[in-house]
Order: C-alpha cells, then sequence, then structure tokens
C-alpha cells in the first residue's frame, strides 16, 4: 500500500504539470503588441496611455531598471470561440518568483479605466463569459520593469537598488501575449485535485481519511483522458465529488481567513514604486470582489491609500466603493505599518493619530486593531498607545520567526510597561502571505497553541511583501476548504469579525507580560544610521516646532502651521515603515530619506526661527535669550525663554600622572590616559567611581560582521567571538574654550578615522562624548564599550512613554537571545541608592553583559552602544562616509536624572537675540511628570493639548499649570476626544491637579478663557 501511495502522489503531481493545468486554455491566438518607454520617471496615465507606441513582438527584451513601458495590445476574437470564456494571458516575461519582486503592470481600458494588476501569479484579463465572437480586443498595460533584487540564497550585492548605478540594460524578455480559450471544468478540477493532494500529504498516513482521498484521486486521474483532457475533465471531477462533499469534524479548528497583501511601503524598491504596486493590488482586489460574494479583503497603511487617493483617484474610487460595501476594509488604524521599537514616544503615538483620522474622515471607519503582521518586535510602551488611540487588539505574525525560543501562545493578552493589556493574535499559519495550500491550513491547525480552551485562528490570505494579493485560485481552495473531513474549516471574514469571536471565547486568556521581542533581525536598530539620526531628530524638531508655535499663536497671535506641520508629521511617519528606519531597504530609499530629512529639517527650523522671533520681543536689544525645549528646567530656562544665564565655575584641565588628562568640575573627575580612554569618572559628592577597575570606558570596539543571512537585518551571536580593541590613538590633546573643558582623540583604523571630543562643561554632572566616524570599511561592526562598576541584575532602556527593565544576566534562553537591544535616549543601571546613566542622541541598538572580577569579586556591567554597521545587501554602499554621534556618561544619575539628560542631549537650546521673557505656556512641578507634547488642537479650535505620563516608574502627583487663562479642561484620547468615563481633571488656580500610575499616559485638552 506505501508504494501504491507514492506512485499516486507521483503521478498527481506529473499529470497536473504536464496535462491538467496546460489544458485550462487548450486555444489561444497572439495579440499584436506596441510599446512605449517612458523616457524618465513614470508619467500620468492619460500620457502613458496618448503616447505612440513602436511594434514589440514576443521574446523581445524591454525594461531598463526601473524604467516604464506602456503597452499597446490589440486583437480580435475569433467568431468560432462564440459561447466561449475567452481570456488575455499576459506575460510580461515573469519568472517563478513571488509576485512584487520583478516586473509587474497594471492593465487599463482606452477610457483610463483601470482593469486589474498583472504579475506571475495573475497573467489572465477577462475578455468575456461568454463572448460572442469577433469582439475587439484592445488594453493598456502600464509595464514596470522593476529588477530582481532578493534572489535569496545568496544574497549578493547588487547596483540595481538605485537607478544611479542600475545602468540600462533590459531586465525581461516579453513572454506571452495571446487571446486564449479559459476552459472552467478543467480549472476546477486543477483546485479539486490541489486541494486533495495538499491535504492528502498532511494526513496520519495510516489513517483512513487519507487512503480515501487517495483512491479518489487515483480514480479521477484514471478518468482523464491525457489526450483530451478537456472532454474528460468533468467525469474526473465526478469522481472526487464525494471526498470533497465530506464536512469536517464538530472539534475542527476554525480559520477566519482575510484577504490580505502585505505592501511594503519602501523596501526592494522605492516609494514612488509603492504608489504603482498599491493601485495595481487594489485594482485587482476591487475586481475579485465583484466576482466572488463571500471574498473580504482588509488592507492596512492610510498612507497607502492617501497615495492611491492622489496619484491614482481612478483606481481610488473603486477602492472606495468596496470600503463602503464593507468588503474592502482599511485595517490597522495606523498611517504605515511601522516599526515600533525606534520611533518615539509622540511619533508612535501619531502613527495611530494620522492612521485612525484618515479612516474616519474618508470611510467612516474606526478601527480596533492594530495589524503590524511583519514589524520586527514590539516595545513594551505600545498596548497603552494602542488603548490611548481608542482600538483594543493586535495581530502580528513576526515572532514566529525567531531563532532560539517558540513563544507560548498565539492568542493571549499583552501587558505593557503600565499594566495596560491588549487582546493580541499571532497567527499560528506563520505566514501573512497565505495562499491556502492544504499545507497550510494543516499547519495552522497542528500548530496553535491555545487548542482546547480557543478554537479560532486567523489566516492573512494573499501574496504580500510586494504586493499581488489574494488570487481566484485561493478563493476556490478556500471555498473546498469551507467545511471538508480532515481540515481546519475556512471562512472568509473581516479583522473584527475574528477578534470578536477569538476574544468571546477566550475570556480568561493567558498574560504576557513586556516587550515581544523578535529573536530576529537585531541589527536593524543599527544598519543606516543616517536614516536613524534623521529620524531622531525630526521627531524632536517636531515636538519643537508644535511647542513654540503653540506658544506664539497663543501669546503673540502668531499664525499657527496646522497644515504644515501635518504634513511634515505625514512624511516623518512614513519614514518609521518597518523597512525604511530599521534600514533594510535598497540604496535609493535610503539616499532619498536623507534628503528628505535635510528638507523636513530645513522647513521646521524654519517654524521654529518664526515662532520664536515672534516671541523674543526687540532683536535690537543687545541682549540675548535662551530658549528651552527639553520638559526639565536647564540652566534656570524652564520649557520656555529666558536671559542667556551666567556660566558657574570654569571646569579645569591638567596633566595626568602617566600620561592624558584630568577634567574636574567639582561634581566630577574624569581621567583619560594617554590611549585617549576614559579611565575614571568619579563621582566627587557620592565618593564612587563609575568605571570598573582596571578597565577603560569610551572603548571603541570593532567586530567582524557577516551573519548567516539577511545582511541588513541581522547580527549573529558569533560576531562577538573576534573583537579589535581601538586602543592606538594618533592624537591626544586639550581642548580648552570659555570655562569648558575637552580631550581630543584622533584614531585610524582599516581604511577609517574617528575623532572625539570628551567635553565636561562647568556644572554638569555629566562627560560630553562627540564622536565623528569617517567610515569606509565592509562587513564590520563598531561599538563603543563602557565597563562599569555596578553590580545590577537589570538595567533600564527608554522606551515610549517610560522604560523597560531587561536583565544583565543570561539565566534562561529567552534572556540570552536578547543580546542585541533596543533603548531610546537611556540606558540606565542602578545599584540602591547610586546609579549610571549613558545617553545618545541618535543610536538605538546596545548590548549590556556582566562580568564578576577575579582579583576583587566586584561585578562588571558594561553597556556597548553599537554605532555602526557595514552590510552590503540590500545596499553594497551602507554607512559608508561621516557620520556624527553624540553620548554622555552620567555617574550617578537616577532613572530621573536619565530622562532629563537624555532630553537634553537630543534638545540642545536655542540663542535668540531679544529682550522679552517667555514663560512657559505649560509648566509641570514634578520632574517625574515630562510633558511629551504642548500644541494647538488638531481641529483648530484655540484650544491648548498637552500630552504628558509619568517617567520615573511610580506614582506621582503633578501640578500642571498653564500660562493662559484656562475656562475647562478634559481628559482625551490621543485623537484629541473627550475620554466620557474619565473624571472631569481637577481644575483650579488655572492648574490642572493630576495623580498618576507608574508611566501612565494622560493628553489633556485646555480650553483657553
Amino acid at each position: 500500500m506505501h508504494d501504491d501511495r507514492a506512485l499516486v502522489e507521483g503521478r498527481l503531481k506529473r499529470v497536473l504539470d504536464e496535462r491538467i493545468r496546460p489544458a485550462v486554455y487548450p486555444e489561444s491566438v497572439p495579440l499584436d503588441v506596441a510599446v512605449w518607454n517612458a523616457p524618465g520617471e513614470p508619467v500620468p496615465v492619460a500620457e502613458g496611455l496618448a503616447a505612440t507606441p513602436e511594434p514589440i513582438a514576443v521574446g523581445d527584451a524591454w525594461g531598463a531598471p526601473w524604467g516604464t513601458s506602456w503597452f499597446r495590445v490589440t486583437g480580435t476574437v475569433p467568431a468560432e470561440w462564440a459561447g466561449k470564456s475567452v481570456e488575455a494571458i499576459l506575460d510580461l516575461g515573469f519568472d517563478e518568483n513571488m509576485p512584487g519582486f520583478q516586473c509587474e503592470g497594471l492593465v487599463y481600458r482606452p477610457d483610463s479605466t483601470p482593469v486589474k494588476g498583472l504579475n506571475p501569479r495573475n497573467q489572465w484579463v477577462r475578455i468575456g463569459a461568454p463572448v460572442s465572437g469577433g469582439e475587439e480586443v484592445r488594453l493598456h498595460i502600464e509595464g514596470a520593469s522593476n529588477p530582481v533584487i532578493l534572489d535569496y540564497h545568496p544574497f549578493l550585492p547588487t547596483r540595481l537598488g538605485d537607478k544611479e548605478t542600475a545602468g540600462t540594460e533590459p531586465q525581461y524578455k516579453l513572454a506571452r501575449m495571446d487571446l486564449a480559450v479559459f476552459d472552467e471544468t478543467v480549472w476546477q478540477l486543477v483546485q479539486d485535485l490541489e486541494v486533495l493532494g495538499e491535504l492528502m500529504a498532511e494526513l496520519p498516513v495510516d489513517g483512513a481519511r487519507r487512503w480515501d482521498l487517495l483512491r479518489a484521486v487515483g480514480r479521477a486521474l484514471d478518468a482523464v483522458d491525457l489526450q483530451d483532457v478537456n472532454g474528460t475533465a468533468a467525469a474526473a471531477r465526478e469522481q472526487l465529488a464525494g471526498v470533497l462533499a465530506s464536512p469536517a469534524t464538530p472539534s475542527a479548528h476554525r480559520i477566519s481567513a482575510v484577504g490580505h497583501a502585505h505592501i511594503d511601503s519602501a523596501w526592494l524598491w522605492p516609494l514612488r514604486e509603492t504608489v504603482r504596486k498599491v493601485a495595481r493590488t487594489t485594482s485587482n482586489m476591487t475586481a475579485l470582489l465583484e466576482d466572488e460574494p463571500e471574498f473580504v479583503f482588509a488592507m492596512s497603511q492610510a498612507q497607502q491609500f492617501a497615495w492611491i487617493k492622489e496619484h491614482r483617484p481612478e483606481v481610488y474610487a473603486k477602492v472606495k466603493e468596496a470600503v463602503s460595501d464593507g468588503r474592502f476594509v482599511p485595517s490597522g488604524g495606523m498611517w504605515v505599518e511601522s516599526d515600533t521599537n525606534m520611533p518615539g514616544s509622540e511619533a508612535m503615538a501619531r502613527q495611530f493619530v494620522h492612521g485612525k483620522r484618515f479612516f474616519l474622515d474618508e470611510f467612516g471607519i474606526e478601527n480596533d486593531e492594530a495589524w503590524l503582521p511583519d514589524t520586527f518586535g514590539f516595545a513594551a510602551g505600545l498596548p497603552q498607545i494602542i488603548k490611548a488611540a481608542g482600538s483594543k487588539w493586535l495581530l502580528t505574525q513576526k515572532i514566529s520567526w525567531s531563532q532560539t525560543n517558540k513563544f507560548p501562545h498565539h492568542t493571549f493578552q499583552w501587558e505593557g510597561i503600565d499594566g495596560t493589556r491588549i487582546f493580541t493574535h499571532f497567527p499560528p499559519v506563520d505566514t501573512y502571505n497565505c495562499s491556502m495550500k492544504g499545507s497550510e491550513i494543516a499547519h495552522a491547525a497542528k500548530n496553535f497553541k491555545d487548542k482546547g480552551v480557543a478554537e479560532h485562528s486567523l489566516a492573512p490570505t494573499g501574496w504580500g511583501d510586494g504586493g499581488g494579493g489574494t488570487t481566484r485560485e485561493m478563493i476556490a481552495k478556500a471555498a473546498r476548504l469551507r467545511d471538508l473531513e480532515g481540515s481546519a474549516t475556512v471562512t472568509w471574514e473581516t479583522p473584527t469579525d475574528f477578534f470578536t469571536k477569538a476574544e468571546a471565547e477566550y475570556p480568561n486568556a493567558p498574560v504576557w507580560v513586556g516587550e515581544l521581542y523578535l529573536e530576529l533581525h537585531r541589527a536593524t536598530l543599527t544598519s543606516q544610521a543616517k536614516t536613524k539620526q534623521g529620524n531622531r531628530r525630526s521627531e524632536h524638531l517636531l515636538r519643537e516646532a508644535e511647542l513654540w508655535a503653540a506658544t506664539a499663536a497663543v501669546r503673540a497671535g502668531f499664525s499657527y502651521p496646522y497644515e504644515q506641520l501635518d504634513r511634515i508629521w505625514k512624511t516623518v511617519l512614513l519614514h518609521q515603515f518597518h523597512d525604511i528606519l530599521p534600514g533594510s531597504s535598497i540604496a535609493w530609499v535610503h539616499r532619498e530619506a536623507e534628503k528628505t530629512y535635510a528638507a523636513v529639517a530645513a522647513e521646521l527650523n524654519g517654524i521654529i526661527d518664526a515662532a520664536q522671533r515672534a516671541l523674543a520681543g526687540d532683536a535690537s536689544a543687545g541682549s540675548e535669550l535662551v530658549f528651552n525645549g527639553a520638559p526639565h528646567q536647564r540652566n534656570g530656562v524652564a520649557f520656555g525663554g529666558a536671559s542667556a544665564p551666567v556660566a558657574g565655575p570654569a571646569a579645569r584641565l591638567t596633566a595626568r600622572e602617566g600620561g592624558g588628562f584630568v577634567l574636574d568640575n567639582g561634581l566630577l573627575r574624569i581621567e583619560v590616559d594617554g590611549r585617549g580612554l576614559v579611565v575614571s569618572a568619579y563621582d566627587i559628592e557620592a565618593d564612587r567611581e563609575s568605571v570598573a577597575p582596571g578597565s577603560a570606558a569610551n572603548l571603541l570596539q570593532i567586530h567582524p560582521d557577516f551573519p548567516n543571512m539577511w545582511d541588513a537585518w541581522d547580527v549573529d551571536e558569533f560576531y562577538r567571538n573576534t573583537v579589535t580593541d581601538l586602543t592606538d590613538a594618533d592624537e591626544v590633546s586639550p581642548v580648552e574654550d570659555a570655562g569648558t573643558v575637552a580631550v581630543r582623540v584622533v584614531r585610524s583604523f582599516g581604511e577609517s578615522k574617528v575623532s572625539q571630543l570628551l567635553t565636561l562643561a562647568p556644572g554638569a554632572k555629566l562627560l560630553d562624548i562627540a564622536t565623528e566616524v569617517d567610515w569606509h570599511e565592509t562587513e564590520k561592526f563598531l561599538k563603543a564599550a563602557f565597563p562599569l562598576d555596578v553590580h545590577a541584575e537589570r538595567y533600564a532602556s527608554e522606551t515610549q512613554f517610560g522604560h523597560f527593565y531587561r536583565p544583565t544576566h543570561t539565566n534562561t534562553s529567552w534572556e540570552a537571545a536578547k543580546f542585541e537591544a533596543c533603548n531610546h535616549r537611556f540606558v540606565h543601571l542602578e545599584e540602591p541608592g547610586w546609579g549610571v546613566a549613558l545617553v545618545n542622541d541618535s543610536t538605538y541598538g546596545h548590548d549590556v553583559t556582566r562580568t564578576v572580577r577575579a582579583d576583587d569579586g566586584g561585578t562588571t556591567t558594561t553597556v556597548r552602544v553599537s554605532l555602526l554597521r557595514a552590510p552590503r545587501f540590500p545596499d553594497p554602499e551602507t554607512d559608508q562616509g561621516v557620520h556624527r554621534f553624540r553620548h554622555a556618561l552620567a555617574p550617578g544619575a537616577s532613572v530621573t536624572d536619565a530622562v532629563r539628560e537624555g532630553y537634553r542631549v537630543n534638545l540642545p537650546e536655542r540663542r535668540v537675540t531679544g529682550d522679552a521673557e517667555v514663560a512657559p505656556l505649560v509648566s509641570v512641578d514634578n520632574d517625574a511628570v515630562v510633558v511629551s507634547a504642548v500644541k494647538l488642537a488638531d481641529d483648530a479650535s484655540g484650544d491648548v493639548v498637552v500630552r504628558l505620563y509619568e517617567a520615573a516608574g511610580g506614582r506621582a502627583r503633578a501640578r500642571v499649570a498653564a500660562g493662559f487663562e484656562v475656562a475647562g479642561a478634559v481628559a482625551t484620547d490621543l485623537l484629541e476626544r473627550t475620554l466620557e468615563d474619565a473624571p472631569l481633571p481637577e481644575l483650579a488656580d488655572g492648574a490642572v491637579r493630576l495623580t498618576l500610575r507608574p508611566f501612565e499616559l494622560v493628553t489633556l485638552r485646555l480650553k483657553r478663557g
């Protein structure tokens, strides 16, 4: 019997491949084709349709990398085909890869009506069913000759990822342009046999159901005349009807299929190409919705809807109509499917603000779910942001990619740093590109970890990453799997339908506390440093622009730039997409991002300068104001503008015995040895050394960095096996300037050079470290190590609206897997009563290790910040060039100090000539309560919106005082809507009194009197 089974399975594959599938189109005639190549970037549809094309034949080469070619396809349906179904088969030269990673097309009718997209799994356009014969066919194809960047094995460096270096060699050969008869009976037979064959392979070898399917498939193949497949397909289908009609068991796992096309807003293609990818995919999906009454399709990312609204209004009209019918579902409620580790507090909040508001304004739809199937892990501050946006569910799939530990649940409650819980689902199908294969459905049922207490899971169904979406074949398979013995059941449902059922059946779902760490793609915290730096600086410039524009609007009649800020926010949010900010896109994307961030900075600085000028008073008065945009008082200036403070006692610089220099300002004494390394950072008041005995801080270290796969994404733990300490110095020299002292250190290594300025300012209890690296290494990883004399079993990393603790030890595999992790502006280590912070202005990746010293038994806890990498795929020139970073070591710092210094290094003071004193528009009397945003309300009412959070991880009381007359105050969600269930804030004497839980996030709306 075993041999019979193997023979039937082998026979099925060959007969399908060589006889039955080719018979789906038994007759065909060629179409006439002509082409016009757009001279540069893509042109408007009207221009492409109006262009005069030149003849091109099947087999001819076409398409320079990133080019656009408009094909005109014409022909006549043969009269003898009357009464038959006819389709155009339009193969631009596709290979067998997934859709979205090669050439693509969008078909238009001559009147500019979009028809559908073309890709390797979707090459057909229906002409008629049935046809009358004699119909004239005229179609236009906007062909995109996007080059193949990803070939999986191996990941080879390529210049195709930038239009400037990709060359002009044609990428494709036109493969097939035919009119063909479509035999639906044969096509249905293909679906029958594929579903049963795939299911059969997943069933127990000795199970009765498997043998029932085996015999039925054998009988069907016997019924097929291989010389007359079309004439015998119906008879073959009759042999399968019985096994296809056998219903699933009542206990079968239940799968909610959601049509899906995960479209990366940029990745192996530039942003402009994603606009067209979205148009192609949504054209396919709206057409499929018309043909398939049970089908439901969900698409996330408000940005992508906005793109087609702006650039492809004819496509958007169809999308909007399908949305109104309730079967094309805007999902997720975010501007893009962003990274969630690196975006700052306000940026993460604004992802939901702008995403949800777009869906509300355009469609009247509010999302209850966050939809992030492909994001590279999830920060512990995210649950309360989701809740504060008015949502309650989260879907992701990516954690199934973890290399070391298998996550214990598929459905659970996720608890964030403040105690907020979000009902969360990981699809056990383990892909966001489910194609309804029997193997995928069987895997989902077997893999589901919550069986016995829950029975529902979700399957995002459709080709994704580069788009494509659901196909008619997937829908046909889902129909057969709706109620089929031996399989889970499959039903098309919306995300809301699924989550409502899943939550109802699992009221006591288990709880996971803390971050959802992806044990993969850890290097995305470091790759493409300029993109990350652009993001960080844009976030803080936006904070300042809103603060000073709001202050000037209230105090000086300044015109608040609502539309400009809205547009800039959306630009910054777009670039937080999970393949842009993580540094895993092609060169084109990151070169373009660098230019975009520069333009954003120029605009925001213009807003800030104009607002501060409006506030500063008489510019000719000869005096100078210092504006402080940070939430804590600095040099006597609290969240406003004041006269420049008088400098404190000067710091001193002296020669160090044995070489090097000593920097001392009465608070800290820093020793820099002759190698330019920090061998002592002494807290004078606490009488406490920071640097571990026998060690040196600010030690630059370089590792080889060649991961097993996914170059820009991954760093594998074995990178630590080889390390070179950069201790040789070209220069170690003193610098003194106006009471501030510093040591300049210059080093050369490989093909690169690094220059550092170690600065101690008067009155500052921290050592500033400014680093400039001229980086020209390949496949190397540069870190800066700070071995600290601190015994700590855990350390704090800043995340959105608070901080998160990670262990310094590796007791379990879960802890050991976190050998590279994310922080925002600081990491902090502490023994009871004394701690150390390391703050930064633009880096995110770091690692922390702990060792016990043999000589004195003390503990050395080493924090290493990740500075630069040099992967070669997908951008072969990743991070080459000059980079500037700023860090600061703060001995004796509490967590509150770390928060303050983190803001300080990211929000430098601004100096403006003038004679006015600018009191804070809003002030808070507790340093543990941090203001993350001050702005005017988005509805242009003139109300002032203040967002704040408890930052120390404890209970806090605070008085939030307004520098204007307050007529009323309410608590709101992130979208500035009044929280009806929340008590009115206590308002007295123009101030709001608050009591906050640890890490609690509060948004106040203050009505001006």
